[in-house]
């Protein structure tokens, strides 16, 4: 027997496999709670399994679920590209780039690429989320991005990755701080003193703590901050030390009582990479920021 599926179906079970809830599932496919309920409940019986794991926490889902939404993404992802393809000859017609970063590409490089780019793209939106490199690949392979930036090469079938910036992480302290007088520390030695970090939300909150625990170590943040500038007079101000991206230390250096410090650790220096599913697949303006971030690179490189 032939089965049919709806949409809006495939598009609910993704917003309610990424919110963990069918409450907010439902809000973010426009839908009442209990009309969204029901056709999950409809869903199920037309498959004969069960999709979710219902209890008075949230949902979670089946293993049946899990494959359904996992198809469901490269269903609605392929659309979107189809609607991208026509985008030319179809007036109104509007596109939507899905684009996941680490720490530094969202800061410090995709801010002017995207004014740019959104600047002669009028009909298409860009959702730009920060992650951590290893959740950039994968957000790529299930389809939930259609662009990433990582500092991690591999992990993916059909992903093609292309060189794009280097992104090299230093310390930061004020210049009367007891490392101060050293012109490379390694990590380990840091973890002495208090620290400014960005918010828990950022992914380089997560890689720094992540780092100390592979060394067996605390890292302990003092106080947490939205942006760079406020990690850099947080640390002017004596409040504690800060890893930071060396390109956005160098602007507040300048002004403030700020010692730029190399880190000897190898993930300090990171290579990081563009990564898509299958380029030729993507719609047209999905390519065209491709090819903008390849210029950037290829920019950035003649600079450095």
């Amino acid at each position: 027997m032939a089965m049919h599926f709806d949409l809006t179906d495939m598009q609910l079970m993704v917003n309610v496999a990424s919110a963990h809830s069918m409450t907010k599932g439902a809000e973010r496919s426009f839908l009442s709670l209990p009309a969204a309920s029901n056709r999950v409940k409809n869903l199920e019986s037309h498959l004969g399994t069960a999709l979710l794991y219902r209890s008075s926490q949230g949902v979670t889902l089946t293993p049946s679920g899990e494959a359904f939404v996992k198809h469901a993404r490269v269903v609605l992802r392929q659309l979107e590209h189809l609607r991208g393809d026509i985008q030319e000859y179809a007036s109104g017609v509007k596109g939507r780039v899905r684009v996941y970063a680490n720490t530094t590409a969202m800061n410090e490089f995709m801010p002017a690429i995207l004014a740019n780019y959104l600047g002669e793209h009028r009909d298409v939106t860009v959702e730009l989320r920060e992650r951590l490199s290893f959740q950039v690949i994968k957000a790529v392979v299930d389809g939930s991005a259609d662009i990433g930036i990582t500092a991690q090469v591999g992990g993916g079938e059909n992903i093609e990755f292309l060189p794009y910036r280097t992104d090299r992480l230093v310390l930061v302290t004020h210049v009367d701080h007891p490392l101060a007088g050293s012109a490379v520390v390694n990590f380990d030695e840091t973890l002495a003193y208090d620290y400014v970090g960005l918010s828990e939300t950022s992914a380089i909150h997560a890689f720094l703590l992540q780092a100390a625990d592979d060394l067996g170590r605390m890292l302990r943040f003092r106080v947490e901050v939205s942006n760079f500038e406020a990690a850099c007079r947080m640390i002017a101000a004596h409040v504690g030390i800060g890893v930071i991206p060396e390109s956005a230390a160098g602007r507040y250096v300048k002004d403030l009582p700020l010692k730029i410090i190399q880190l000897a650790d190898a993930w300090a220096l990171r290579r990081l990479h563009i990564c898509v599913k299958q380029f030729d697949k993507l719609p047209v303006f999905a390519k065209e920021l491709v090819s903008l971030l390849v210029k950037d690179a290829a920019e950035g490189r003649q600079h450095d």
